[in-house]
């Protein structure tokens, strides 16, 4: 079995994050999501605090980019997860990434799988509201809150929309099967694919 990396792109509350663990578990390989900002830091002696404060964040006001390097931290945060990523690829090594535009950062890796995964509204919210104890109206919020802030970073740092299943290998809604049975499922279906 040669290099495969699995990229999750997800809508908030679909459970995707969950999904991607399960997936890095049953393959044995390790996933990057928020944590690599925390070995970022360490690397460049920054407090991991102020990267997660910017994370996932396309660049705001007014910046300048002098000989390719920006003055926006939303950028140089997006800039140093995307090197990182990269790095991992160019390494050799197999892994699952969520998020961080790694569909579209890693397209011309030939190891690449990029899955989305969304859900109906309904089992969002609800599993929302389980997993922060937030009654309907707020899951919803906070549903509509990420989902526009992941939107409009994709779709910054992207040459393809976020959540256009034109952009993915593989587009599942977590709501049909539910979000393990998901798992279950996508990790068949890789596995057939890498073991190809």
């Amino acid at each position: 079995m040669g290099q495969f990396i699995i990229t999750i792109g997800r809508e908030y509350g679909s459970g995707g994050h969950r999904i991607a663990t399960i997936l890095a578990e049953k393959f044995g390989v390790p996933m990057y999501d928020r944590n690599m900002l925390d070995q970022l830091a360490e690397k460049n002696g920054i407090a991991s605090e102020e990267l997660h404060k910017h994370e996932e964040m396309k660049r705001r006001g007014l910046t300048r980019t002098v000989r390719g390097f920006s003055s926006s931290v939303q950028d140089s945060i997006a800039q140093l997860q995307f090197d990182f990523i990269r790095e991992k690829a160019e390494s050799g090594e197999s892994f699952v990434v969520v998020g961080r535009c790694s569909d579209d950062v890693l397209r011309n890796y030939p190891g690449m799988i990029s899955v989305f995964i969304c859900g109906r509204e309904e089992e969002k919210t609800r599993r929302i509201c389980d997993l922060y104890k937030l009654n309907k109206i707020e899951a919803k919020a906070k549903m509509l809150r990420h989902d526009k802030n992941r939107k409009a970073y994709h779709n910054y740092y992207s040459s393809m929309k976020w959540g256009d299943s034109r952009g993915y290998d593989i587009c599942i809604n977590s709501s049909l099967l539910g979000v393990d049975e998901t798992a279950e499922a996508l990790y068949v279906l890789l596995k057939n694919k890498i073991e190809q």
